[in-house]
């Protein structure tokens, strides 16, 4: 062959090659495309109202009322506010990793070859998939003073009198197990996809070397489960955070004396029971920033998953 030849065959294939990046790119543009606009108009343009009106006093009435921070400096001196903000954190602390260990063993349990594991991983699930509200009724029921099944089977030990979410010490517990009850089958299914994702040849590998089942889930194991635990991490924070408001709404009211006022709870007092909309929206842009803040955060700090 030619050295012309050679040089026409070889730009045949770069063009070839450049035209099918140009379609790749193309179709990339279109199936994206729904995606994107989705996400600009429900999420990305709601935001930005959402923090545009945290500057304006809103009636409710279409009365808005320019007033600059006011409401950001309210918000510094509300002492409400702040509790709501306490309140959240512990009961961030405490469903966060009882929903991690939890999720990631039952996963681990899940996994094993056992009689009518596909029922038994049903089983566990279903909670998820039920109305939050209606799991929030049912616990209500069981909970109930005195009526409930729970007080009836205290009562048998002699332990009568507990309310579990009439007492402020109480209330908070109990909405935390009644979350991460209703959550563990979630994380458990994403568990459950990450380990088996993990080739068994290392775990072949390592049994031949002679290490034992705990330095297998130690030194195999967790090591590979690094990016979904990042994502369990990320999303059962944000879940927490935001979520819960059908379940504190039902179960609690926000009460017994503000012991289960979430902040998410605390927004919808004051956007719908006090009409402080203006208001609402600034707490709630302080919680979408303080949520971006810990994602940004994780994922520098564990680089997406990936530890090193």
């Amino acid at each position: 062959m030619s050295t012309i030849e050679i040089s026409r065959t070889a730009g045949t294939r770069t063009g070839t090659g450049a035209d099918r990046r140009r379609r790749e790119r193309r179709a990339a543009f279109w199936f994206l495309l729904p995606d994107t606009l989705g996400l600009a108009v429900f999420v990305a343009v709601p935001m930005v109202l959402a923090i545009a009106l945290g500057f304006f006093r809103v009636d409710g009435f279409g009365s808005f009322d320019f007033i600059g921070t006011d409401n950001y400096v309210r918000m510094a001196g509300d002492p409400q506010f702040w509790s709501s903000v306490r309140i959240t954190l512990i009961y961030l602390v405490a469903v966060v990793p009882l929903i991690f260990v939890i999720g990631l063993g039952l996963a681990l349990l899940v996994q094993q070859k056992l009689p009518m594991i596909g029922l038994i991983r049903s089983a566990l699930f279903l909670p998820y998939v039920v109305s939050l509200v209606v799991i929030a009724m049912v616990w209500q029921f069981m909970l109930a003073d005195r009526v409930g099944v729970l007080s009836r089977l205290l009562g048998v030990f002699g332990l009568e009198g507990i309310s579990p979410l009439g007492e402020p010490s109480l209330a908070l517990g109990t909405v935390v197990l009644v979350t991460v009850w209703f959550q563990m089958g979630y994380y458990m299914i994403i568990f459950l996809a990450g380990l088996q994702d993990i080739p068994g040849e290392y775990y072949e590998a390592a049994r031949i070397d002679g290490a034992s089942a705990w330095q297998r889930f130690r030194r195999v194991t967790l090591p590979l489960l690094r990016p979904t635990s990042f994502f369990v991490l990320v999303t059962a924070t944000v879940a927490v955070m935001t979520g819960g408001l059908d379940l504190i709404f039902v179960l609690t009211g926000g009460g017994p004396a503000g012991a289960t006022s979430l902040l998410i709870f605390y927004i919808y007092e004051q956007a719908f029971l006090f009409g402080e909309l203006g208001y609402a929206a600034a707490i709630g842009s302080v919680l979408v920033v303080a949520m971006l803040a810990w994602s940004l955060l994780m994922f520098a700090v564990t680089r997406g998953g990936r530890f090193e």
